[in-house]
């Protein structure tokens, strides 16, 4: 999945540059040629993993940040694209980007940078544009088909597999793991995890 975040991003014209936040050696040999790899000693979550990346931007000069988690394959570069010049032709300073749950977080666009915390996890969603609310920024919530789907639980592991099957293209690093999956037999124990319905 990180892999396919990778190469979208890196085929979005509107994103400048990328950065890793990471303490993990897989991770940071698959950005070599993608990406700057920022390490995070910390290793305390996805939330201050971005505060490390905020601070790159900041003291980089960068008057913007696309805060992108590496479990959404399907990102599409050009929703990208239109994300980020949506948000720029309105004078938004931050722009939500909801999980397919519609109370999670899956993007967030900061301009500037520090325009908030990130405060990823459970209702997300209802933190950061509670977070804009308090700091009288500008903001809105902006869906994205591409980045609705993260992997947190197994049925969301479960959903990512019918969108990636219902899609013709994207996500091809992610479709070869699936399908190796498949022949293995594991997608089979994966559906016996699920949550009954």
């Amino acid at each position: 999945m990180f892999s396919d975040v990778l190469a979208a991003l890196s085929r979005a014209e509107r994103v400048d540059r990328i950065a890793v936040v990471t303490g993990d050696l897989a991770a940071e040999e698959l950005s070599l040629g993608f990406a700057m790899v920022l390490r995070d000693e910390e290793e305390a979550g996805q939330s201050k993993a971005a505060e490390v990346g905020i601070r790159h931007a900041q003291a980089a000069g960068y008057d913007r940040v696309l805060l992108v988690p590496g479990d959404t394959p399907l990102i599409d570069p050009a929703e990208v694209d239109l994300l980020l010049d949506r948000t720029e032709a309105a004078g938004v300073a931050v722009a939500v980007v909801p999980d397919r749950h519609g109370t999670g977080t899956n993007a967030l666009v900061l301009n500037p940078p520090d325009a908030l915390a990130p405060a990823f996890g459970p209702d997300s969603l209802r933190r950061h544009v509670a977070a804009a609310k308090s700091a009288a920024r500008s903001h809105r919530v902006e869906p994205s088909g591409s980045l609705a789907h993260d992997v947190d639980t197994p049925d969301d592991l479960a959903e990512l597999i019918a969108a990636v099957g219902d899609r013709r293209a994207g996500a091809q690093r992610t479709r070869g793991v699936l399908a190796q999956l498949e022949r293995t037999g594991s997608l089979g124990a994966l559906a016996a995890t699920r949550s009954p319905a």
